[in-house]
């Protein structure tokens, strides 16, 4: 089976309300289209992951982010290939934030990250997300 290498940004900010909140995105192509995932993408020879991260973040959604602690690396059989993915902590240095290659966005509380449609390697980091929030 064919193993696909990527990253992911768990970015996270505090609200009005002094919550922390994670931003999550909702694919807007592939077979995975409306899927909601955490932004990033795939590792290029040469890249450290989290050299990576910083790449995929300002092509998606020309933000600049400070990548930080590794939370997990999600290991997930789909159907036509095996996804790797790295999840890391991250926080925006500077940018809007803009919408390139995702349908929508939102900013999720603790107690809203189940409100969208994770797609299946994405919600396995919800729970131990959940638990460090």
């Amino acid at each position: 089976m064919k193993i696909v290498r990527v990253v992911a940004a768990v970015i996270k900010s505090i609200n009005e309300k002094g919550q922390t909140i994670i931003f999550a995105t909702q694919r807007g192509y592939g077979d995975m289209k409306d899927g909601w995932e955490f932004p990033g993408g795939k590792i290029e020879p040469r890249e450290t992951p989290q050299e990576a991260l910083k790449r995929e973040i300002m092509e998606e959604i020309e933000t600049e982010i400070e990548v930080g602690e590794l939370i997990d690396t999600v290991e997930y059989d789909y159907e036509t290939f095996h996804l790797s993915m790295d999840c890391f902590w991250s926080e925006i240095i500077s940018g809007k934030l803009v919408l390139k290659e995702h349908e929508d966005a939102r900013w999720l509380t603790r107690e809203k990250l189940d409100d969208v449609q994770w797609l299946p390697a994405d919600i396995t980091l919800i729970e131990k997300l959940k638990r460090n929030l």
